[in-house]
């Protein structure tokens, strides 16, 4: 495989180029260092933005009018949409797409429906790595869909330059979005479907709870945005929101963010390659797991002990 020709054919904006990258990154292919390597120079132009929240608040509605405005504005635009993964049958539907036909024509527009494959925390392992082909095949702006995210699965707010929370009425009060996690990592926060019932109560628990809640950047207020975004109601306000959060991020603040994301994905790499060491360990034997975890049973020693000695064994290995 020509990695270098395949990356100069993704720079053209050539789809089938783009999705054989991402598939290389998702199959954790033999070739995944070189394309990493080969992307590296070409990276770090485009606008992050992550929406997550809960099944059924509108995050892929919501993501196609965004896609629908940033288009307005001649932008080129990659969309991630992780779906969950059956955990009996390691399926997905990637059914986020569905309902974003408007775009399928639209050759400035590339979406990608990547499965969870079972990791926790709202993405796929290996969403780190797709976005860096979408940012290197020259997006302007990579949209993150979460998969529905439940209570602390909030990994999204650790991947995007803007997060933005989608709550919607009628899905529990202010304490329940505090319970969530989501206070501290949204930037703006959206309730969406509000011309149904129950909506200006939501936007008063939210606001109430945020003014409670200590944000992680100082300075940034989040604002709360309502919308219909299945008949573009509010998206003006939406997208202002995330252009004067983009513009107050400007500088130090984005370093930072990107500096964090760089130094989670470096560790989410090395993590894995000491598991992979770690299964050559599982084996019976002088050293090996099962030979601790009998001597653990049967008194010889501690399980901290028996630890020290397993990393030991890895590390030794790695040299």
């Amino acid at each position: 495989m020509d990695v270098g020709a395949l990356v100069d054919r993704a720079r053209t904006g050539e789809p089938r180029a783009v999705a054989r990258l991402i598939s290389l990154v998702e199959d954790a292919s033999p070739a995944l260092r070189e394309v990493m390597a080969t992307l590296a120079p070409l990276t770090g132009s485009a606008r992050v933005i992550g929406l997550t929240g809960s099944p059924g608040v509108g995050k892929s509605t919501t993501t196609s009018a965004v896609v629908g405005a940033l288009r307005r504005r001649s932008l080129r635009v990659g969309v991630l949409a992780v779906d969950p993964s059956s955990p009996f049958s390691g399926g997905a539907l990637l059914g986020d797409r569905v309902r974003m036909q408007e775009h399928a024509l639209d050759p400035e527009v590339y979406i990608r429906s990547m499965a969870s494959r079972g990791h926790l925390g709202g993405l796929s392992w290996s969403t780190p790595q797709a976005l860096r082909v979408l940012d290197a095949a020259g997006c302007d702006v990579v949209l993150v869909e979460t998969v529905g995210v439940g209570q602390s699965e909030v990994e999204v707010a650790g991947l995007a330059d803007t997060t933005v929370v989608l709550l919607a009425p009628g899905m529990g009060d202010g304490v329940q979005a505090a319970k969530a996690g989501i206070l501290e990592v949204g930037d703006v926060f959206v309730v969406n479907k509000a011309d149904r019932e129950g909506a200006s109560a939501a936007v008063r628990d939210l606001r109430q709870m945020l003014s409670l809640a200590e944000g992680s950047d100082v300075g940034w207020t989040p604002p709360v945005v309502t919308t219909v975004a299945s008949r573009g109601e509010g998206l003006d306000e939406l997208m202002a929101a995330l252009d004067e959060h983009w513009a107050w991020l400007a500088g130090p603040g984005l370093h930072r963010r990107r500096t964090a994301r760089a130094a989670a994905e470096i560790e989410a790499i090395a993590l894995a390659a000491l598991r992979s060491r770690l299964g050559d360990l599982r084996g019976a034997g002088p050293g090996g797991l099962a030979d601790l975890a009998a001597d653990v049973v049967a008194g010889r020693t501690d399980p901290w002990a028996a630890a020290d000695v397993l990393v030991d064994a890895v590390t030794t290995a790695a040299r």
